[in-house]
């Protein structure tokens, strides 16, 4: 886990996000008390226990984007899930605690990303002499009587030289024959999908599905990935990533829980209501704290980090169960965009979507430039649909902004090369008729 201020966290979060100053603070301050935690000794850092958040406000205001890109720039394994998803298939729909297996393949996958970087150097080199032993096999035994004194060092000599024309890359398109492991899996058995099971059942096919070889011919330079996988594989110690994520999904996990608020149970008690109740019963225990087998190990969920979030127009957070609410002490509004948070979101952030379009363009060769008026025009636009429509918060640039530029994506293969200059008057020509009609833009826009 990186170590970093709140203030640089902060600082970090306005590179990508605009405004929403008190939930940046929010999470940093969180974040940094990880950090803090895991200085501590003995009972004490056993004591501390996550301060989890509950973020409230409209949708397309950056709640999500906040939680993603805090994971990202700590490290930490991240996982989001939409509340409601626990309650579309009867009245409990999936297990609540797949959520917690989940984040630790999440945790998984980092760890075995950084053992990879560990191992790469001694997976290329066993790579390459792999790739030598298809190329230049060794050759069989001979009769001591018939054996040539100097086959050996004329078997090294070739084997040598090939090695350099490898290492040149004069040798990417000459095939070879490769044998590839698969695994047979229950789709393969029975028509079952393995993207359907939980990955417990997933754990337990894996140990008890035979496994298949077979030889399939490719290029070398096809050959090399196939054989870097299988070397990483091989290098790569499974038990030790394994209890290595475990560790990291306990201590710095984070799991996002979005749209809390459509789990809140109105004055019935049967039907979808009861669904609801469930759901926020099954969620107490793991964010209190629990162990959740997963197929790597048990987890604690003590020190996870829980985020949620929701709009709450219809319900307010006090509606929750109680000993849930007690479990988000950190309450921060994130504040609906206006006009001004539009323009600064489509030029300030790193990733903004101007910037996004200019790149895109250029790999056809086109030169596109926003000017000042046309960006003022466009987040008009996208405030006066957000206030006649439904209000998507800055989801809404995706949309115009794909609208706009529809006809010059589509034109700028053919244009070779050029300039575009997109000013106000170029931005209403587009949108204007669109916008106009409002049962129209309710679709498109």
């Amino acid at each position: 886990m990186r170590d970093l201020t709140p203030r640089q966290i902060v600082e970090e979060l306005d590179r990508h996000i605009v405004g929403q100053d008190a939930a940046k603070r929010a999470v940093a301050i969180a974040v940094r008390n990880r950090w803090r935690r895991q200085q501590l000794q003995g009972d004490m850092r056993h004591e501390v226990a996550p301060k989890n958040i509950m973020m409230i406000g409209p949708t397309g205001v950056g709640k999500t984007e906040i939680a993603r890109r805090l994971a990202k720039l700590t490290g930490a394994p991240f996982f989001k899930v939409e509340a409601t998803r626990y309650t579309e298939v009867g009245y409990y729909g999936r297990d609540v605690e797949s959520m917690i297996r989940e984040l630790v393949e999440n945790a998984i996958g980092l760890v075995r990303a950084a053992e990879r970087e560990n191992v790469q150097a001694e997976a290329k080199k066993r790579v390459a002499d792999r790739l030598l032993d298809l190329l230049v096999p060794q050759p069989p035994a001979f009769d001591a009587m018939h054996e040539s004194p100097d086959s050996p060092e004329r078997y090294e000599r070739t084997r040598e030289k090939m090695r350099a024309m490898l290492a040149s890359g004069e040798m990417e398109q000459r095939r070879v024959e490769v044998t590839i492991e698969q695994r047979a899996t229950p789709m393969m058995l029975t028509g079952v999908g393995m993207e359907q099971m939980d990955l417990d059942l997933h754990g337990m096919f894996d140990k008890i599905l035979p496994k298949h070889t077979s030889r399939r011919e490719m290029t070398v330079a096809e050959a090399r990935g196939v054989l870097f996988e299988q070397e990483c594989d091989a290098l790569i110690n499974q038990e030790k990533v394994n209890a290595a994520a475990i560790e990291l999904a306990e201590n710095v996990g984070i799991i996002f829980v979005d749209e809390l608020d459509k789990i809140v149970a109105g004055e019935q008690t049967h039907g979808a209501d009861v669904s609801r109740q469930g759901v926020q019963r099954d969620l107490l225990p793991i964010i209190e704290g629990t162990t959740v087998q997963t197929r790597y190990g048990y987890v604690r969920t003590d020190h996870v980090l829980f985020i949620a979030a929701g709009a709450f127009h219809r319900a307010k957070p006090s509606d929750l169960m109680p000993e849930l609410q007690g479990r988000f002490p950190i309450r921060v509004e994130l504040q609906a965009l206006g006009k001004d948070d539009f323009v600064r979101i489509l030029k300030e952030p790193k990733g903004a979507l101007t910037k996004q379009y200019e790149a895109l363009l250029a790999t056809e060769g086109v030169e596109l430039t926003f000017q000042e008026d046309a960006i003022e025009t466009l987040a008009e636009f996208a405030y006066q649909v957000n206030q006649t429509t439904q209000n998507i918060g800055a989801r809404r640039l995706y949309t115009i902004m794909e609208r706009l530029l529809d006809e010059l994506s589509f034109e700028a293969p053919d244009m070779k090369q050029g300039r575009v200059a997109v000013n106000a008057a170029y931005v209403r020509e587009r949108l204007a008729e669109l916008t106009e009609d409002e049962d129209l833009s309710k679709f498109i826009l």
